[in-house]
C-alpha cells in the first residue's frame, strides 16, 4: 500500500484502539454487561442495568443515524444490513451465545474486561472462544453453518430491497423519502426507549450509570464514524474507493467476537504479510488495556482463577457455544445488541431475541437446578 493507504489503515486502527480503550474503562468502572442485566431482571427483579444497556443502544441509534442522515457514513453497506437475512442462523446463532455466555459469566466483552481486571479464568475461555470461532469463520463448524443453516434465509433484495433496516421497511410502507423514514425510524425507538429507561427515578438518580450508558452508546457512534467516513479512501491498488483495515472490507463498530478469532490468527500466522492488525483486532486489545487501567489506578486489579473443575467445565462448554454462536449470529451482544442494532437491521433483532431467550431460559434452568440441589 503506498502512503495514503497506509494512513488510511493507521487512522483506522489507532482510531479503533482509543475508542475500545475508552469502551474498557466505562464497562468496567460501571460493571456494563448485558449477561448481567439479565440475571438481575431474573433472579432480583432489578432493572437498573438492562436500563443502562436500552440507554446505550438509544444513544447509539441516534448518533449512527445522524451520521446516516448527515451523509458522513453509509450504514447500508455494513455487513449486517446485508438484503440477505439469514434468519434461522441469527436466531439460533443468537440462543447458543445466550446459553454460552450464561455458562461463562459473561459475554465476550465481559471477559474481555475482565482479563483486563486480572481473570486468568477470563483469558482461557477467550481462548476457547476464538478457536470456536474461527472453526466457525474458517473451519469444521463453518463447513455446517454454511450448509445447513445459513442457505434458510429471506433476501429482500428480490423485493427491491437495498438493505434490511427497519427505516427500509417504513419507507417502502409509507412512501416516504429515505433520509425521512431513517429519522422517523429512529426518532420512535430511541423517544419510546428514553421513555422506558428514565420512567425509574432510582435509574435517573444513578449519574454512574447514565454516564456509563451514553459514553458506551456515543463510542459506538464513533466506530462507525473512524471506519465508515475517517477509513474511506482510494485503494491504490485498484483504484475503487473502499473501507480499510476492517476484516470485512467494510465499515465496522465494536464487536468482539470475530475480531477475537482474527487475533489469535495474526498471533499465529505473525508472519505472514497479507495479515494486519484490523480495526476490531485493535478493539479487543483496547478494551483489555483500558479496563487493565481503571483496574489498576484504582487498585481493583486482583489475579482470579478457577473455583473448581465444575467452574472450569461450565466456563469451557461456554466458551465453545459463544464462539459458535456469535459468529453465527454476525455478533454479540455489543457486535448485535448494540452495534447492529444501532443501524437498525432487522437480522440485528432477530440476533438479540435469540441471545435474550437463550440467556433467560439457561439462567432459570441453573436457578431450578440449584433449588433441587439445596
Amino acid at each position: 500500500m503506498d502512503d495514503t493507504a497506509n494512513s488510511l489503515a493507521s487512522i483506522v486502527v489507532w482510531g479503533g484502539f482509543a475508542l475500545a480503550f475508552v469502551f474498557g474503562a466505562v464497562a468496567n468502572k460501571t460493571n456494563f454487561c448485558t449477561m448481567g442485566a439479565l440475571s438481575d431482571i431474573v433472579n432480583m427483579g432489578h432493572w437498573g442495568r438492562m436500563r443502562m444497556w436500552l440507554l446505550a443502544i438509544a444513544v447509539a441509534i441516534a448518533g449512527a443515524a445522524a451520521l446516516a442522515y448527515s451523509g458522513q457514513v453509509d450504514l447500508a453497506k455494513a455487513s449486517v444490513q446485508r438484503p440477505n437475512v439469514a434468519w434461522l442462523s441469527l436466531l439460533l446463532g443468537g440462543l447458543l451465545f445466550g446459553v454460552g455466555m450464561t455458562l461463562s459469566g459473561g459475554c465476550a466483552n465481559k471477559n474481555l474486561v475482565r482479563v483486563g481486571g486480572g481473570s486468568v479464568r477470563s483469558l482461557v475461555v477467550l481462548t476457547f472462544l476464538a478457536i470456536a470461532a474461527y472453526m466457525t469463520l474458517k473451519g469444521l463448524f463453518g463447513q455446517w453453518r454454511a450448509s445447513w443453516l445459513d442457505p434458510v434465509a429471506l433476501n429482500l433484495a428480490d423485493l427491491g430491497w437495498k438493505d434490511q433496516s427497519l427505516a427500509t421497511a417504513v419507507a417502502r410502507l409509507t412512501g416516504l423519502p429515505s433520509s425521512s423514514a431513517l429519522l422517523a425510524t429512529a426518532g420512535v425507538i430511541v423517544l419510546a426507549l428514553l421513555a422506558f429507561v428514565f420512567k425509574d427515578p432510582r435509574f435517573r438518580a444513578n449519574g454512574t450509570q447514565i454516564f456509563g450508558a451514553v459514553v458506551i452508546g456515543a463510542l459506538v457512534a464513533g466506530g462507525w464514524y473512524v471506519s465508515g467516513h475517517l477509513g474511506f479512501g482510494e485503494n491504490p491498488q485498484t483504484l475503487e474507493h473502499g473501507y480499510f483495515a476492517t476484516n470485512s472490507r467494510t465499515l465496522e463498530s465494536m464487536s468482539f467476537v470475530g475480531p477475537v478469532a482474527y487475533g489469535l490468527e495474526l498471533l499465529m500466522l505473525w508472519t505472514d504479510k497479507s495479515l494486519h492488525v484490523t480495526f476490531g483486532i485493535a478493539s479487543v486489545l483496547g478494551v483489555v488495556l483500558g479496563s487493565a487501567a481503571y483496574a489498576l489506578a484504582t487498585r481493583r486489579f486482583r489475579w482470579e482463577g478457577f473455583a473448581s473443575l465444575t467452574d472450569l467445565r461450565n466456563q469451557l462448554v461456554g466458551a465453545g457455544l459463544m464462539g459458535f454462536g456469535g459468529v453465527t449470529a454476525l455478533g454479540c451482544t455489543v457486535g448485535q445488541g448494540l452495534t447492529g442494532i444501532s443501524t437498525l437491521a432487522i437480522g440485528s433483532f432477530i440476533a438479540v431475541t435469540g441471545i435474550i431467550a437463550g440467556c433467560v431460559a439457561t439462567l432459570k434452568i441453573l436457578v431450578w437446578h440449584a433449588e433441587r440441589g439445596a
